[in-house]
């Protein structure tokens, strides 16, 4: 607040306009601005406790968005090295069966490849 201020750009308004009613509103305004429109004056921490406060809880939200921050980074890391894990087996398992088909595929060949011999070896003992 600035009363002294306020008396003065009042009586300053006062004499060079001749205005009182201009007069009043000026002191009032210049007493109670701090000399600047819209300005809150000597607010700050130090003065207004409730400034202090939303500032440290603006700081607890942030540390506690950080936390969350981590947490999901975890998570996510963890989820990646699940799925890792995951295709590894899926691998190892398509590589197991591709073998097991070509092992059936011999296995197949083999027995056409038996009856084949004895096929002919019947047409030996007949003749």
């Amino acid at each position: 607040m600035n009363v002294l201020g306020g008396v003065f750009n009042g009586l300053a308004t006062l004499v060079t306009t001749g205005n009182p009613i201009e007069a009043a509103g000026n002191l009032v305004g210049t007493a109670f601005s701090n000399g600047t429109a819209g300005n809150g004056g000597n607010i700050s921490p130090n003065t207004d406790p409730t400034i202090a406060a939303q500032q440290q809880l603006d700081e607890a939200y942030e540390w506690a968005q950080l936390g969350l921050n981590a947490e999901n980074m975890r998570h996510n890391l963890d989820m990646e090295d699940q799925t890792l894990l995951f295709n590894e087996a899926e691998d190892e398992k398509t590589e197991q069966l591709r073998e097991m088909n070509t092992l059936r595929d011999v296995a197949m060949k083999q027995r056409e490849a038996d009856i084949g011999i004895l096929k002919e070896f019947i047409k030996t003992i007949k003749d």
